[in-house]
């Protein structure tokens, strides 16, 4: 059976496993959701992420908490295949205030919302993380 959003699918995984404070993750794996994982590590959301290799990858997600509680307060899909979100460079969202940031798909590959605007570009807002 196919997915019609893998990326809420991601998302919500991470939402529920950090509601029952589970310390990891294991969902198929795909270039995007590896991505978002990525990102998500250096922004220091997550510890450490990995993908196994074989006839279907499994993408492996290390989660982090602070004295017992998720470092991750929110994380919510805003474009989804019913109803897109596009932004320009001058449109671009800041999440929090700039404490949070927004995850941006840009025609350079996934992006924050920072680095979007310091390189000039805009793209479709795949979501936010407080």
């Amino acid at each position: 059976m196919s997915m019609s959003d893998p990326i809420a699918d991601l998302l919500t995984r991470i939402r529920n496993s950090q509601a029952v404070k589970k310390k990891q993750i294991e969902i198929p794996a795909s270039k995007i959701k590896a991505a978002i994982a990525k990102i998500l590590q250096k922004e220091g959301y997550i510890t450490s992420y990995s993908v196994s290799e074989g006839i279907k990858p499994i993408l492996t997600i290390i989660l982090k908490y602070y004295n017992g509680k998720p470092i991750i307060s929110e994380i919510k899909r805003v474009s989804r295949p019913g109803l897109r979100v596009y932004k320009t460079r001058d449109d671009l969202p800041k999440v929090l205030g700039g404490l949070g940031i927004a995850i941006m798909s840009t025609s350079k590959g996934l992006m924050t919302g920072r680095k979007a605007y310091s390189t000039g570009h805009g793209g479709e807002w795949l979501c936010f993380v407080s």
